[in-house]
């Protein structure tokens, strides 16, 4: 069985079929320690008319700071009040988050240079509901045309060679169709 990176977040049995006792907050390598939550940000661009609409009715443009959408939503990206059906989770992810509500900060990507808000899910709680989360996701259009950016951002730490690094993952969606994905790894030493 191949493991995906939900997998991959949280310590799972050792090679006997043993239980990873006392290790919650690792991921599988049982070596590295989560710091906080992981979390995937979206950003997204307003759904615009085209001024010509004889070819098309809806634009769709690249992303830049005027053009960012920063309504909240209701679960697939609607107005109308949906029923609880989804995780608190799922409907975060479709709630606008400043900057200084998720302490972030900008960020260069190859194509754009990318505010620190956005649309969150963090990734929490147990295994199967992260499973269950990301395919309310997925069934919801929580990436959809208007998408122009994904960040999976999470920090490691690790004992044994007293190491701290800061993952982002980006996956960028040009309006031409295109994705481009890019990783930055950023160690230091955890001084005590």
């Amino acid at each position: 069985m191949q493991n995906s990176f939900v997998d991959n977040l949280r310590a799972q049995q050792w090679y006997n079929g043993n239980g990873p006792q006392y290790l919650n907050g690792f991921l599988n390598d049982k070596s590295s320690r989560l710091i906080g939550w992981a979390m995937m940000r979206q950003l997204r661009v307003k759904a615009e008319l085209c001024s010509d609409q004889r070819l098309v009715s809806l634009c769709e443009n690249s992303y830049n700071i005027f053009n960012e959408e920063k309504r909240s939503f209701q679960p697939g990206w609607s107005n109308e009040t949906v029923a609880g059906k989804y995780s608190s989770l799922v409907f975060k992810a479709f709630q606008y988050a400043t900057s200084d509500e998720l302490d972030t900060q900008v960020y260069i990507g190859e194509h754009d240079t990318y505010r620190g808000g956005g649309y969150v899910y963090e990734f929490g709680g147990s295994l199967t509901d992260m499973r269950q989360n990301l395919s309310d996701l997925y069934e919801l259009g929580w990436i959809d045309q208007h998408t122009r950016a994904v960040f999976i951002q999470l920090t490691l730490y690790k004992a044994n060679t007293n190491l701290m690094t800061s993952v982002i993952l980006l996956a960028e969606f040009l309006s031409t169709g295109g994705v481009y994905v890019s990783a930055r790894f950023e160690p230091s030493n955890y001084d005590s």
